[in-house]
């Protein structure tokens, strides 16, 4: 079975972590929740051809994200046409954060799962409240995570595994868009770091992906991530192609 392209994943990652807020204009995508993760809170373009009046769009991008007292951030993947990133030099727009796609084909693949970890809901409030203890976020960003999982409109499940006291030592969110399994928000407790965690909460949210009908799943990691690039190699994901951030210089 052949991979997804890259625009597939592309939409896939947006239907699987989506904004609060979303403005399209033409191929590209102005996308805002809060200031929650860069991902959500940047303009792409999905079609390279789609580059006409890139300047000028940048500039409404740029006011668009200010009105709403945001940085703003333009999210560059390989469907950012040359137009595009030629404007964007020249309007000072400067890359950060360079991230990486990874894929791993599902069909006929066998993956064993810990019995231990919780397949739940997105909106039980033991995943949310676990992933809010696990990033150390505080009061208001917990409720613009509840927010964002809340708008969520593809199959969704949270994992969470605990220690036999109850306190959770790792979470994900797996989501289901048109056959491709996006995981996100994947994270162990700092003390349980490096004990193969990570790993053992994906898995069985990956089984319950392929029941939904999942061939295929995709993720994002930062490039300078050594272990999670570890981590996600280890469960069977593969490199698939780059993208980054540009932000204002400043």
């Amino acid at each position: 079975m052949a991979l997804p392209g890259i625009r597939e994943i592309e939409i896939a990652g947006l239907e699987a972590w989506p904004a609060i807020e979303v403005e399209h204009d033409g191929a590209w995508v102005r996308r805002a929740a809060g200031g929650y993760t860069r991902r959500a809170n940047s303009v792409q373009c999905l079609d390279p051809a789609d580059s006409e009046n890139a300047s000028a769009r940048i500039a409404d991008s740029r006011r668009w994200f200010e009105s709403r007292r945001l940085m703003p951030v333009f999210r560059v993947t390989p469907l950012t046409g040359p137009r595009i990133l030629r404007a964007l030099d020249e309007a000072g727009w400067r890359a950060v954060d360079t991230s990486r796609v990874l894929v791993m084909d599902l069909v006929r693949r066998r993956i064993e799962c810990d019995r231990l970890v919780e397949t739940l809901a997105i909106d039980d409030r033991n995943w949310l409240s676990a992933q809010c203890a696990l990033q150390r976020y505080d009061v208001a960003t917990c409720e613009r995570l509840a927010v964002i999982t809340s708008l969520i409109r593809v199959p969704a499940r949270g994992l969470l595994l605990r220690s036999a006291k109850g306190h959770p030592i790792a979470s994900a969110l797996m989501s289901v868009a048109d056959g491709i399994v996006v995981a996100g928000n994947v994270m162990t407790a700092p003390s349980e770091r490096g004990k193969c965690y990570g790993s053992a909460v994906m898995r069985p949210g990956l089984v319950w992906a392929m029941g939904a009908g999942a061939g295929t799943a995709a993720l994002n990691v930062q490039a300078d991530n050594a272990a999670g690039l570890a981590l996600y190699a280890s469960v069977g994901y593969a490199h698939f192609y780059d993208y980054h951030y540009r932000v204002l210089q400043g």
